[in-house]
């Protein structure tokens, strides 16, 4: 009989054995999980609160059965009598683990919760809403006019303000008689007119002077974030952003995809889980600001392939095999209702923005809505970085786009030391080329850690581990350095002239911090740390120069990095690792959360959407998943920056040491001169 039993918990995707009885905190503290507790376990707090999962999980290799962890107890049930417990909340202090188990850590109970690195970028929003307000007269019912009273506020709303044909859901009629007779037959009407046949979303009595609401929601592979945005002058009123929570199905898309494949009923699962996401940013975001969540009568959305799918209930299997056909590529018209965002308006409405292609979704399209590079006669190179990059090529001439498979390693995760984006993950990494030693800046701090204070600084958060923004300066910076060669080789302390450089193995890995000595972690780059970044930024450089060629050009005038992420990558170690084509640094830019930005347009104007339905009818799309030069270009781009393409504009601001480690060779593993 076994002693102990597997623990996984998601999102961090931390794994470990632990002895059968040990409570679920106990086990989060071994395995480094963030699991807060400030209570001691005594059950009081309820800080430590996990949802336990149960049934199979293909993508784990395991069976969950339902006695995985001991019966609710005393405690649990005094708790839960007294404050409540939500539906399938255990206490992690409380519950123990009695066998194999998956354990869904909530952002709530994460001591270091997720940086959602979306804000709403400043911008002046052209003002045409879908849904505006109408004061209204009605006409009283009348024993000699059998019309009923939507007829009637039909009739003032098309004498009044010329809107014809005027329809309605059964959920805004449920509460029309009321609203007229309580305003005296006077009305504010939210009348939506998007498209089709104007429909009224909402109604209150009398005259209402609050303004109306919109959300812009960028539903990632990742993370979830949006906007609430006053629809008479398009200002953000709060931004938020929470983790998708379809992520413990599977960190990136297409394991997400065979999740579908392989359990009956799980696109179902998803589904739910990602709408009571999106209901849950809602309701956060409108008590953010302070606005009563029924004064929402609108919501634009955006999102990749995958995402679209599962958002509306559709099964993806399709978008897993060639030719990733889309169940529909149009841009949608639906109730707000129908994506499980409860508590708006009645009848609030939901837009999500046409499809590109298979793997290049309405977040892309947003993309180009925001920067708009068809208006441009310069050719840009737009990349917005995230589990799968997205990226859009074009000028006034022609517009191309394509999406590349980066996976998850640029966001922390496939790294030895990896983590999302929250306080006391390193973010930045500046390494000395003379004595190869590190210093770092920590999300939640602004010192860099030589500086004084910065220990003080730091003691609350701690130093958990690496970001997306980290791995990638730590390991252009090591290339800098001389610590790494072209291939992406990590040399030893003789070689490199450090200690830092520790052996692990067969190869190397280079130490950035290690607080052992005081209970912390020790975080290091290592070998597969350097090839997991090699193959997502090689995939990301291979799609973009797939567009190039098809563009015919061999160089770009400028490159814009989009996406959360996008807005955190120094371009220089960008162009160090090869991630992008060789361009004037200066003319490398951030848009910050384009898609984001691209939604608010969307919600703020009629105009804008029947804009990017337009343009996304001519946009070229380029599919890498068939395309043999991909390979070609991927296994090219492995080098730091490449294997042949020149960086004439990177080497005129940075000289790369022209290192190569070879530690299987006859030279006794002493470094050699690379040739050419």
């Amino acid at each position: 009989m076994t002693q102990d039993a597997l623990v996984i918990f998601t999102p961090s995707g931390k794994r470990g054995r632990v002895a059968l009885g040990t409570p679920v905190l106990t086990a989060a503290r071994q395995l480094g999980v963030d699991l807060d507790s400030v209570c001691g376990g005594r059950g009081i707090c309820s800080k430590c609160q996990v949802a336990p999962q149960f049934g199979d999980f293909a993508k784990h290799g395991l069976s969950v059965a339902p006695d995985a962890l001991s019966p609710v107890n005393a405690v649990e049930e005094r708790y839960d009598r007294i404050r409540g417990l939500a539906a399938g909340r255990r206490l992690g202090c409380q519950a123990c683990i009695m066998g194999d188990v998956v354990i869904d850590v909530p952002a709530e109970s994460q001591l270091h919760r997720q940086v959602i690195r979306k804000s709403a970028t400043e911008r002046v929003m052209e003002m045409d809403p879908a849904t505006r307000a109408f004061y209204v007269e009605v006409a009283q019912p009348d024993m000699h006019a059998p019309e009923g009273d939507f007829q009637r506020l039909a009739a003032a709303l098309e004498f009044q303000f010329q809107i014809k044909g005027l329809a309605v859901d059964l959920e805004v009629m449920r509460h029309l008689q009321p609203t007229l007779r309580k305003g005296d037959w006077a009305v504010t009407a939210a009348v939506y007119q998007g498209g089709g046949a104007p429909r009224l979303v909402g109604l209150w009595p009398g005259l209402r002077e609050a303004p109306l609401y919109g959300l812009a929601i960028d539903l990632g592979s990742t993370t979830i974030a949006g906007h609430l945005v006053e629809l008479t002058d398009g200002r953000v009123l709060a931004s938020s952003g929470l983790m998708n929570p379809q992520i413990r199905f599977g960190e990136d898309l297409m394991s997400r995809v065979s999740y579908v494949m392989m359990n009956p009923g799980g696109a179902a699962e998803m589904t739910r889980a990602v709408q009571q996401g999106l209901a849950q940013l809602a309701t956060a975001l409108a008590d953010e600001a302070g606005v009563p969540l029924a004064d929402v009568v609108e919501a634009v959305l955006v999102c990749n392939p995958v995402m679209h799918h599962l958002m509306l209930g559709i099964d993806p299997v399709e978008l897993g095999q060639a030719p990733f056909a889309l169940a529909s590529s149009d841009s949608l018209d639906l109730r707000a209702s129908d994506l499980g965002i409860a508590g708006l308006a009645p009848g609030a409405r939901a837009y999500v923005l046409p499809l590109i292609a298979g793997h290049v979704g309405a977040d892309a399209a947003a993309v180009a809505l925001s920067e708009a590079p068809e208006m441009r006669p310069d050719l840009t190179l737009i990349v917005d970085v995230g589990t799968n990059a997205e990226i859009i090529l074009g000028n006034s001439n022609r517009v191309l786009a394509c999406s590349s498979p980066t996976g998850p390693a640029f966001e922390g995760a496939q790294i030895s030391a990896g983590q999302r984006a929250a306080p006391g993950a390193i973010e930045r990494v500046e390494i000395d080329p003379a004595t190869k030693e590190p210093r770092f800046k920590v999300i939640g701090c602004d010192l860099w850690s030589t500086e004084p204070g910065f220990a003080a600084a730091t003691a609350a958060t701690g130093i958990t581990g690496i970001c997306g923004s980290g791995i990638i300066e730590a390991v252009a910076e090591m290339r800098m350095a001389g610590i790494v060669d072209a291939s992406g080789l990590i040399g030893s302390a003789e070689q490199v002239g450090s200690s830092r450089s520790e052996p692990q193995g067969r190869t190397h890995a280079y130490l950035l911090h290690d607080a052992t000595a005081t209970g912390g972690p020790r975080i290091a780059v290592t070998q597969g740390d350097i090839r997991a970044i090699q193959l997502a930024k090689s995939a990301l450089y291979a799609g973009a120069r797939l567009l190039m060629d098809e563009m015919g050009v061999d160089a770009v005038d400028r490159v814009v990095l989009a996406g959360a992420f996008g807005a955190h990558i120094s371009p220089k170690h960008a162009m160090v690792l090869g991630m992008i084509p060789d361009c004037p640094l200066e003319h490398v830019t951030s848009a910050g959360n384009a898609a984001g930005t691209g939604a608010r347009m969307a919600l703020c104007s009629v105009s804008a959407r029947r804009a990017i339905e337009a343009q996304v009818r001519r946009i070229a799309k380029i599919e890498t998943a068939i395309e043999p030069r991909f390979q070609e270009h991927f296994v090219a781009a492995n080098a730091l920056p490449h294997a042949t393409a020149p960086f004439p504009h990177l080497a005129s601001v940075v000289t790369l040491p022209d290192v190569a480690f070879n530690t299987g060779g006859g030279d006794g593993g002493r470094p050699r001169r690379r040739r050419g």
